[in-house]
């Protein structure tokens, strides 16, 4: 979905203003295997997928983990950079080529100060990024592995299509071979 959709479809009476929405973000289209972001890098920016598969990961002990996955119609903020005024301690990697708009958040701050309507959606980004973070918490210390596999299921339609295995397990916390016992007993479940 365009970003211009999607305020619409949040905002219905700013119809009028999406132009000005549309001009402030820069559009970019960008290939598979690209990074936005790179590990600890620096930028005030926001993105807002319009189209494709990003995730987000960093390395520990020599380990490739993926912290989380954006898809279509989701932003992104780097709270680190935006906030804290430190680096980044991910990495942003395109699982597809993805259609992405972004902007410096101190220009997005702005026009919303000058632009009332858009405050909704302003306030709504960071009560949606809390709330990502809040329940991937709470996934991690609190599901079983089946649990968060059925809640990954539900929040990413077509992941396993989209990202490789690996990936997603990596995401889950879990082995590749788990992930595998899991997905057996979903097909077995659901015949």
């Amino acid at each position: 979905m365009k970003l211009t959709e999607y305020i619409k479809e949040r905002i219905p009476h700013i119809a009028g203003d999406l132009q000005l929405v549309d001009d402030l973000f820069e559009y970019r289209e960008l290939g598979k295997g690209d990074n936005i972001l790179n590990e600890r890098s620096y930028t005030k920016k926001v993105f807002f997928i319009e189209e494709g598969l990003v995730r987000m990961y960093y390395e520990k002990d020599g380990k490739d983990v993926t912290h989380y996955f954006f898809t279509e119609n989701m932003f992104y903020l780097h709270i680190e950079n935006l906030f804290q005024d430190t680096n980044y301690p991910y990495m942003l990697e395109l699982l597809e080529n993805c259609k992405i708009r972004m902007v410096d958040y101190e220009k997005l701050k702005s026009f919303v100060l000058e632009q009332n309507k858009l405050q909704p959606l302003f306030f709504g980004l960071f009560i949606d990024f809390i709330k990502i973070l809040s329940n991937r918490l709470f996934s991690i210390q609190f599901q079983s592995a089946q649990e968060r596999y059925n809640l990954m299921m539900k929040s990413y339609r077509n992941i396993l299509l989209r990202a490789p295995l690996g990936h997603i397990a990596s995401y889950l916390g879990i082995t590749q071979q788990t992930l595998s016992v899991i997905r057996a007993e979903k097909t077995k479940i659901s015949k």
